[in-house]
């Protein structure tokens, strides 16, 4: 979304889960900081090459190179809000995990796919099928109250973006979790159902589809 927002020209190469650690130590790439906002494994998904041929890895580091390399559009990153939704996702996520995670193998080639199930086993304590068939309404229960506080955020300079009519990252963070839940879903009732938790997410989603096309 930040590449197509700031129009920057880019390629996107495709890596298997069990390939990203050794392709991105080949690149010299360091581990992720344990101590950085959302760790969760030393090598991940996604990594950028820039034109002098250097590398950065995970989203919020690519964010910060970006804006400093591309100044314009700003995605004001040095406003509150974007540390807070950042903070925020994992909240909106946790009460979904058993109706969204296991789906997402089904948008994975085989390697990945099976990757992908032997780690999510190892943390679940269960395999993903098992981790499928607990999910139940209780889960949507549970997410109303956090997706309220987003709505909320939303409507304090009355949207469709957390900074009014200003585009931020925190626009871009939000957006990418709702365009996840629509990408795991085949038929759209994830994504559906959580747009209508609150009438302020299709408004953000809607503005900010346009930088949402470009997914080559």
């Amino acid at each position: 979304m930040i590449l197509n927002y700031k129009g920057i020209d880019y390629k996107t190469e495709w890596v298997e889960y069990p390939d990203l650690v050794s392709k991105f130590k080949g690149f010299g790439l360091p581990p992720n900081d344990k101590n950085a906002p959302g760790y969760f494994t030393d090598y991940s998904s996604p990594a950028v090459k820039y034109e002098d041929g250097t590398y950065d890895m995970d989203s919020w580091l690519i964010a910060q190179s970006l804006e400093r390399r591309y100044p314009e559009p700003s995605l004001h990153l040095d406003d509150p809000i974007t540390v807070k939704i950042r903070d925020a996702i994992s909240s909106l996520m946790d009460p979904l995990v058993p109706h969204v995670i296991p789906k997402v193998v089904y948008l994975l080639n085989k390697p990945s796919a099976d990757y992908f199930n032997e780690t999510r086993e190892k943390s679940f304590g269960a395999p993903l099928s098992a981790v499928e068939q607990s999910a139940n309404e209780e889960h949507w229960e549970k997410a109303k109250a956090p997706a309220k506080e987003v709505g909320d955020l939303l409507r304090e300079h009355e949207g469709p973006f957390f900074l009014g009519d200003k585009v931020s990252y925190a626009d871009f963070i939000f957006v990418s979790f709702l365009h996840f839940l629509k990408r795991v879903d085949k038929d759209n009732t994830l994504f559906e159902r959580y747009l209508a938790l609150d009438p302020t997410f299709p408004k953000i989603y809607n503005a900010s589809k346009q930088w949402l096309e470009n997914e080559a």
